[in-house]
This record gives C-alpha cells, sequence and structure tokens, in this order.
C-alpha cells in the first residue's frame, strides 16, 4: 500500500535528564500534530513507545511522567497532542464538536493521527522499527487498542485506566459501531498486554476493566493500584518496567 510522506518541523531540541528532548510537528496532508520525542543518550536504535494522553490533558503529562521513566530504561518514546488538546485547544471548534457528527469526525481523526505518529516514530533512525509500543491513559486508552489492532508493528500494549465502554447504555451502543475495545483487542494476536487500573476508578470503573482484560488472548496481565482514576507513580514505574522487560531494553 503506498504511504504518503510525511513531513516534519523540528521546533528545538537540547539534553534531557539522561537523553534528549526534541519538540517537533509532523504531518502529511492534514493538521501538524505537536510531538515530544524523548531518546536515550546511549542506545542506538532504541526500542521506543508511543504515548496517548487522557481526556483534557497534554503531550506533556505523558512524556514527564511515563516517557521519564521509560528514557531511564533505555525506551525512547513519542508523546503526541491529540485533536483539541494541549497546542491545539480551541475552545470555539470544541463548541462545534458537541454534534454527534463532528464527534465522530474527531475520533476517526484522533486514530489516524496516532497511527500516523507510530509511522513518523518508526521512521527515526535513532528508533528500532521492529520494536515498538504503544501506552495509553483513559481516553488514550482507547485510542491505543485501536491503533494496536490495526498497527502489527505494535510488540506490546499497555492500557492505563483503561477498558471496555460503559455497558447497558444508548450511547455505548451508538460509540461501539464506530471504537470498539472488545473487537479491537482480540486482535492483538498475542502480544504481550498490560492493564493498570484504579480499583476505586469511578471514570473507567474496575468492572469496565475486567470486560476489557477478559476479552483480551494471552500474554496478559490486569494489575490492580489502591487509587482512583489518577494512577500513582508506582503504576507509572511498574508499567516502564514491564515494557523493559518486554521490549528487551538494557535498563541505566
Amino acid at each position: 500500500m503506498f504511504k504518503k510522506q510525511i513531513h516534519q518541523t523540528t521546533r528545538s531540541e537540547g539534553p534531557w535528564k539522561g537523553g534528549r528532548r526534541i519538540l517537533v510537528e509532523f504531518r502529511t496532508t492534514g493538521d501538524p500534530v505537536p510531538a515530544i520525542l524523548l531518546l536515550p543518550r546511549e542506545r542506538t536504535p532504541a526500542p521506543a513507545a508511543l504515548l496517548l494522553h487522557g481526556y483534557t490533558s497534554r503531550k506533556e503529562h505523558m512524556s514527564e511522567g511515563v516517557g521519564a521513566a521509560l528514557l531511564e530504561r533505555g525506551i525512547a518514546s513519542l508523546s503526541i497532542d491529540l485533536p483539541l488538546h494541549g497546542t491545539r485547544s480551541d475552545p470555539v471548534q470544541a463548541q462545534a464538536y458537541r454534534n454527534p457528527l463532528a464527534l465522530v469526525k474527531l475520533w476517526r481523526q484522533a486514530v489516524s493521527e496516532s497511527a500516523l505518529a507510530l509511522r513518523y516514530l518508526a521512521a527515526r533512525p535513532e528508533v528500532d522499527a521492529e520494536c515498538l509500543a504503544v501506552a495509553g491513559y483513559s481516553l488514550g486508552s482507547f485510542l491505543a487498542v485501536l491503533v494496536a489492532a490495526q498497527e502489527p508493528s505494535v510488540r506490546a500494549l499497555v492500557l492505563a485506566a483503561g477498558g471496555d465502554l460503559p455497558a447497558g447504555t444508548p450511547l455505548a451502543a451508538v460509540a461501539r459501531t464506530v471504537a470498539d475495545p472488545l473487537r479491537a483487542i482480540r486482535k492483538l494476536d498475542g502480544r504481550p498486554l498490560l492493564m493498570v487500573h484504579g480499583r476505586g476508578d469511578r471514570t473507567i470503573r474496575p468492572e469496565q476493566a475486567e470486560r476489557l482484560f477478559a476479552a483480551a488472548a494471552e500474554p496478559k496481565e490486569l494489575r490492580w493500584w489502591n487509587a482512583g482514576h489518577i494512577l500513582p507513580q508506582e503504576a507509572i514505574g511498574y508499567a516502564a518496567e514491564w515494557l523493559s522487560e518486554r521490549m528487551g531494553a538494557e535498563v541505566g
């Protein structure tokens, strides 16, 4: 299949806690996607992970959290601003997307840009294109499982505070026609899955996490934390170490 050329613009670059931090924008024909690329100092090409943030969040939260933890373990990462988030925030446009059809269009844009981000990451010479992962938090976890399902290059998947759609509501039935996490996770074909979740999560409830986990094939792990929707630093460290082991990264 023919793939469009990816164009990039480097905004800044400098040293960053054991590696390099590069602010970039990339695109094909659509809007430029702002991103933070973290690269380990010593290892090239390095395993790498695409990091997808939650609703109302931004790329910095993922980069400074799990991205930094991965960098300590020799893993590169790319954190992007999803549409209408971070530097792409637009209150006027956000109002327009209250329309259900516009919301579907926005969701499809987010899925397309996440897949493009994975292609961009794989094309970087500092990155091992055969050793890629995706990690998503909350809203980003829904995107992460869809992208992993359609991109065989993804070797491992981490879902933080993620799960299936809420059951028993008309909205969920409609949403499932556009994005079905259960159908997507069944397409992992034995690629490793880690889910980390708070027992007290009231945004994406424990039963939603359990339902998604049950639909996945082995190897898989569901790790619980005594937390709500915001997971503790220990969960970030655990996920980073899990990815390091699955991707053959060198600690230190």
